[in-house]
C-alpha cells in the first residue's frame, strides 16, 4: 500500500522536517539548508530478529555471546582499528576527504578476501567497472571471486546480493545509492536514510559483513542524516593531508572492539602501504642542529608516537604580531606564550609565531604542551635542543609541569628508537623503566625543564 504523495522541506544538515520552507533551521540553526523532497512510501520498516509476532523477551543469560569468526582484511593496521577483523553481519562506515584513499583501502581489501576463496561485492555507484578494474590492476587486487556491480540502484543491489551471498558487500559511495520507493534524489535526507536502513537489514538478517563509503562536508564531517552514524556497527575516518603521503585511519565508534586504535598508511603507486613504525617515519627527515626543533610523544589511542614539532619566532613589523600553527590549535600556542612571558621571562609579545608539526599530522593531546613551549624558546633564543632528548608534559597557566598518561609507555618507544634523555613531569612513583639507557630527568616546572635543555 503507498502512501500519499505530499511534500517535505527537510534540512540537509540534521535532517529536520517541516512543511514549509525555513530560511533558517530551528534545529540546527544552518541557514539555507532546506531541501523541497517528495515522498511517496510506506516506512521502511526493518526486521532484525525476527518479526514482533515471533520475537519473545529472554533472559539475558540466555543470549549467545559467541562472537563469531573474524574475517581477517589482510591489512594489520585496519584489523587492528575493527578489533581483530570483521564479523559477520557487521556495517562499518568509512568517511574521509575526497582523494584521501577510501576506495583504494576498500579495494585492498575486497581483493585479498576474495583471493581466499570468499565471494565479495563491490558495488561502484562513482565509477563505471572498467575505472574499477583500472584501479585494481594499480594495486594488484584481481580476483575471480570478486565481483564488481556498477549500480545506484538499492532494489537491484540487494537483489543481486540475494542471488549471490557474498562474504562481503563494499557500497562506494552510500550517497549515490537510491530507492525507487522515494521521489527524492540520490543523496538527499531521505534517501541516505532509506538505503542505508535497507543495507544495514541485510547486512544483520544475512550475516554479511559490509563496507559503506560515506562523503564527508566542508567541516569534515559525514553527509547525510546524523542518525546515519547510530545505525552502523562502526564508524571509521580517513584523515591525512593532501600535500603529505601519511593518512590515520580512526575508530570514532566501534560496538565490537575499542575506539582507543589507530592505523597509519603511507599512500604510494600501488595503493596504501602499513606503516608498523610510525614514529621512525616522521622523525626520518628530521633536521640536525636546527632551534626550534623538537621531538614530542603524543598517545593516538593506545599507540604512542614520537614526532617533531618545529617552531619559529620571528620579530613582527605588526601591530598585532601573527600566531600561525599547523596540526596544533593556536588558542593553546596563544595560550603557552603567554605562559611564557609570564612564568619564563621570554618577551614574545613583539615576535611572530609559527608552529607546525611536521609529517601532516594533527595533535590535540595536552601531553605535547612542554614540547611546544621549548620549540618556541628554542627558536627564540636561537639555541638548539640536544636532538637525542624527548620532551613530554602539560603545562598548567601557573607554568607547573603536570603528570600526564601512559608515561612509562611513552619512554620506552623513545628508548626503542634510541634516545638518549627525556625530559617528562616529575612522577609520584617510580618508573619501570630500565636504567642506564635513557636518562630522565623529572621536572615540576617549565622554568625547570628550561635550565636543563638551555
Amino acid at each position: 500500500m503507498t502512501g500519499k504523495d505530499r511534500t517535505l522541506y527537510i534540512c540537509q544538515s540534521c535532517g529536520y522536517q517541516s512543511s514549509k520552507w525555513l530560511g533558517r533551521c530551528p534545529e540546527c540553526e544552518q541557514w539555507n539548508s532546506f531541501v523541497e523532497e517528495h515522498t511517496s512510501v510506506k516506512a521502511h520498516r526493518p526486521q532484525r530478529d525476527g518479526d514482533k509476532s515471533t520475537a519473545r523477551p529472554m533472559a539475558i543469560t540466555e543470549v549467545s555471546a559467541d562472537e563469531g569468526e573474524r574475517l581477517l582484511t589482510g591489512i594489520d593496521e585496519l584489523d587492528r582499528v575493527l578489533g581483530g577483523g570483521v564479523l559477520p553481519g557487521m556495517v562499518i562506515l568509512v568517511g574521509g576527504d575526497p582523494g584521501i584513499g577510501k576506495s583504494t583501502l576498500l579495494l585492498q581489501v575486497a581483493g585479498y578476501i576474495s583471493r581466499g576463496g570468499h565471494p565479495v561485492l563491490y558495488v561502484s555507484g562513482e565509477e563505471s567497472a572498467k575505472q574499477t578494474r583500472l584501479r585494481a590492476d594499480r594495486i594488484s587486487a584481481l580476483s575471480e571471486h570478486l565481483l564488481i556491480l556498477p549500480d545506484t540502484s538499492v532494489e537491484r543491489i540487494l537483489a543481486h546480493v540475494e542471488q549471490l551471498r557474498p562474504s562481503l558487500v563494499v557500497v562506494d559511495s552510500v550517497q549515490t545509492l537510491s530507492s525507487e520507493q522515494l521521489q527524492s534524489g540520490a543523496g538527499s535526507i531521505s534517501q541516505v536514510r532509506d538505503v542505508t536502513a535497507r543495507l544495514v537489514e541485510m547486512a544483520k538478517t544475512r550475516g554479511i559483513a559490509t563496507f559503506l563509503v560515506g562523503h564527508v562536508t566542508k567541516d569534515g564531517a559525514l553527509a547525510g542524516p546524523k542518525v546515519l552514524e547510530h545505525m552502523v556497527d562502526c564508524v571509521l575516518y580517513f584523515e591525512g593531508e593532501a600535500s603529505h603521503a601519511f593518512r590515520i585511519l580512526r575508530a570514532v565508534k566501534n560496538r565490537f572492539g575499542s575506539v582507543n586504535e589507530i592505523g597509519v598508511f603511507e599512500m604510494a603507486k600501488d595503493g596504501l602501504r602499513e606503516v608498523r613504525n610510525p614514529s621512525q617515519l616522521f622523525l626520518s627527515e628530521r633536521p640536525e642542529g636546527a632551534s626550534g626543533s623538537v621531538v614530542v610523544c603524543t598517545l593516538e589511542g593506545t599507540r604512542p608516537l614520537l614526532i617533531e614539532v618545529q617552531a619559529l619566532a620571528s620579530p613582527s613589523p605588526l601591530a598585532m604580531p601573527r600566531r600561525v600553527t599547523t596540526g596544533f590549535d593556536v588558542n593553546r600556542v596563544a595560550l603557552l606564550i603567554a605562559i611564557l612571558e609570564k612564568r619564563v621571562g621570554l618577551h614574545l609579545h613583539g615576535e611572530d609565531v609559527y608552529l607546525n608539526v611536521a609529517g601532516g599530522i594533527r595533535v590535540t593531546e595536552p601531553a605535547v604542551d612542554l614540547g611546544v613551549a621549548a620549540a618556541i624558546a628554542s627558536s627564540f633564543r636561537d639555541r638548539p635542543i640536544d636532538p637525542g632528548t624527548v620532551i613530554m608534559g602539560e603545562v598548567g597557566l601557573g607554568g607547573e609541569v603536570r603528570a600526564i598518561l601512559h608515561l612509562e609507555g611513552r619512554l620506552r618507544e623513545a628508548e626503542k628508537l634510541g634516545f638518549q634523555r627525556a625530559v617528562v613531569p616529575a612522577p609520584k612513583r617510580p618508573l619501570g623503566v630500565s636504567a642506564g639507557k635513557l636518562h630522565i630527568l623529572p621536572v615540576t616546572s617549565v622554568a625547570g625543564a628550561f635550565e636543563s635543555l638551555f
